[in-house]
């Protein structure tokens, strides 16, 4: 058992599971990008897989569920180009009729979005976060949500990666290890990190 300690867990943080129907859920880009585009993540497959448990858990437990879209340049053919298939939702991880989608062009879903009025307007103060890339998107998000007085949870197998070049010059980092040092860096403050058995 590690004897490192996180500062919620300093400060006497008691942290547990999220109630589901007591949440909003946020799904981060779930795009064909990450599946089959430019950027193909490492596990995208069970990680869509269980992005489509939460969301089908949440619907269930009449959660609302809003999903954010990145949006590039659009006609420039690169990732997430509104014309190409690489902005589509990926499957199963599809918003349902109803269901409130964000465009962004940052990794900080709230940045230059309506997504904290539409947040808001659900009246919930705890949010589910999950979605990709761990180490980007979602971290940017979830550090900002604390700035903005929201409870956050981020599903750790319902986000993903891909691998980094090692800016001091050593190998790549694996993407595996990219999304764990990014879940405990938000686990260190920002959010209690869980798996969809845990609230699914």
């Amino acid at each position: 058992m590690s004897g490192a300690k996180t500062l919620f867990q300093l400060a006497g943080v008691t942290q547990t599971p999220p109630v589901l129907a007591e949440c909003a859920v946020v799904v981060i880009d779930a795009q064909r990008e990450y599946v089959d585009g430019h950027l193909p993540l490492t596990g995208i497959a069970p990680a869509l897989a269980a992005l489509g448990r939460l969301i089908a858990a949440a619907r269930a437990a009449g959660a609302p569920v809003i999903h954010v879209a990145h949006r590039g340049a659009e006609g420039s053919g690169g990732p997430f180009d509104p014309n190409g298939p690489g902005f589509a939702f990926a499957a199963p991880a599809l918003p349902a009729p109803g269901e409130a989608v964000v465009e962004k062009r940052l990794p900080n879903s709230f940045a230059g979005t309506d997504l904290k009025d539409r947040l808001a307007a659900t009246g919930r103060t705890h949010v589910i976060f999950a979605g990709f890339m761990t180490h980007m998107c979602v971290s940017a998000t979830t550090r900002a949500a604390l700035d903005l007085g929201f409870t956050s949870y981020v599903v750790a197998d319902a986000a993903a990666t891909r691998p980094l070049p090692d800016p001091l010059g050593g190998p790549d980092l694996a993407a595996q290890d990219i999304h764990r040092t990014a879940l405990a860096e938000l686990a260190d403050r920002f959010a209690t990190v869980v798996t969809t058995a845990d609230i699914a």
